[in-house]
């Protein structure tokens, strides 16, 4: 039996609360993210359908291609007996990962937002990150990796990737 979180640690509990198969191991985790990542796919293609930056076959070949992931993760929730509803977690205080079905649309603010919304205004905006990460345990350093990353639903235009490439020739160089 596994102990109660103290009240001072947050705990993450799934949406749906029911009894999942506790032998699925990873998997209710791997379709939680895999859940989170095709919502948020959905989201950017209902903002270039919006934008009508997408043509009616692309618009049916990105609906088609949604709808049948969204069906195999029903289908792969069955095979592990988990809730679909438990892919959703409460991240207490700073909400739930995933909005409640057609509460949130892409480019507008809602009541409760969730992570997913974050993340989709944050692809929407674009973001870049800058800096150095160092991963270990029992005090050893084992993975080291210089990041240069830049998040964004939007193309990254020629001009763009030839000064970043400039600026790391010039970091090469030091």
């Amino acid at each position: 039996m596994s102990p109660e979180p103290s009240p001072e640690e947050p705990s993450i509990i799934p949406i749906g609360k029911s009894q999942s198969n506790s032998e699925a191991g990873l998997a209710p985790l791997l379709l939680t993210v895999i859940e989170l990542v095709r919502q948020l796919m959905e989201a950017q293609v209902i903002r270039r359908m919006d934008a009508e930056m997408l043509s009616d076959e692309e618009l049916d070949r990105a609906a088609e291609s949604l709808r049948q992931l969204e069906e195999q993760v029903i289908k792969l929730c069955e095979v592990f007996d988990i809730d679909p509803e438990d892919l959703n977690l409460d991240l207490g205080e700073i909400g739930t990962l995933l909005p409640k079905s057609g509460e949130y649309y892409p480019g507008e603010n809602s009541e409760n937002p969730s992570i997913l919304e974050l993340l989709d205004r944050i692809l929407n905006t674009g973001v870049v990150l800058d800096g150095s990460l160092d991963l270990g345990l029992a005090e050893l350093s084992l993975i080291h990796a210089r990041l240069h990353l830049v998040l964004t639903s939007k193309p990254i235009s020629q001009s763009e990737k030839e000064g970043r490439r400039k600026k790391e020739e010039g970091r090469r160089k030091k």
